[in-house]
């Protein structure tokens, strides 16, 4: 009984073990991004910090992250738009209930689906190339090269990455948001679910539109945007010097972005809502 006794406690203080490891990897990971968004707010607003390179990465993110992806992005409203919209639309008129659309769409469309969906499209399609183009440039010692030429990686490589990432999702949630309304309003007028009055359902949607819900568009957005781009820097840039690591510290960077991701979204929800 004592062996046996004394196997259980063995197993379970391995067990502890492994999870305090993952905490603390999970906390170390977090306080990293926290300061890594914290320096990039800081900085952006020194006049010094936007050199010509920065400049020219800034808009270069901005043009990978917020433009390119727009095509898909607005074929992913309208598809919202038409399943989600539509289906409000028909469920509150066929229930009578007509004046609880516009909470709704503010409720499901603004503050859920549209930060969400942007945010996962943006990590799918930019975060993993991010990642690893850092994680390329650290193994193959472009950043020592920067650094031995009096060049801060952190103004040129960190800085306009994060900023431009945030800025783009912020603009593509906005984007989602009003084509999923937009889609939603005209393929239910069309198909005579829903009203036919634009003005009516502008109005609708305005009216239940309060400040505390244009908090949180902001919050949903850009947070999760800014852990994100902060996290695959961190990722990238701890490749060390070897290629091969960059598989798999762009998959680690991916998943806690994600993570991030609802993480983020319920506290804000949380905080405002309760």
């Amino acid at each position: 009984m004592l062996t046996r006794g004394g196997t259980v406690v063995s197993r379970f203080m391995r067990v502890a073990n492994r999870l305090g490891i993952l905490v603390w990897e999970q906390w170390t990971a977090l306080s990293q991004a926290a300061a890594v968004m914290g320096t990039t707010l800081y900085l952006a607003l020194l006049p010094r910090s936007w050199a010509r390179g920065a400049r020219d990465r800034f808009a270069r993110q901005i043009l990978e992250v917020g433009v390119e992806p727009l095509l898909f992005v607005s074929a992913v409203a309208a598809f919202v738009g038409v399943s989600v919209v539509v289906q409000l639309a028909f469920w509150t008129g066929h229930a009578g209930q007509a004046q609880l659309l516009g909470p709704l769409l503010v409720a499901v469309v603004a503050r859920e689906l549209g930060p969400m969906l942007t945010n996962i499209i943006v990590i799918a399609r930019s975060s993993s190339a991010m990642a690893a183009e850092l994680g390329l440039m650290q193994a193959n010692g472009a950043v020592r090269t920067m650094e031995t030429k009096g060049e801060d990686p952190f103004l040129y490589l960190v800085m306009p990455r994060v900023l431009g990432l945030a800025l783009s999702t912020f603009c593509l949630t906005l984007l989602f948001i009003l084509l999923a309304l937009a889609s939603g309003y005209f393929f239910g007028a069309w198909l005579g679910t829903g009203s036919r009055n634009l003005w009516y359902f502008i109005d609708t949607v305005l009216n239940a539109l309060h400040p505390e819900d244009m908090i949180v568009i902001c919050a949903k957005s850009i947070l999760p945007a800014l852990f994100t781009a902060a996290t695959c820097c961190i990722g990238g840039l701890s490749v060390g010097d070897s290629v091969l690591n960059i598989p798999r510290s762009t998959q680690r960077a991916l998943t806690r972005s994600i993570a991030g991701l609802f993480v983020i979204s319920v506290v804000v929800s949380l905080l405002t809502y309760l």
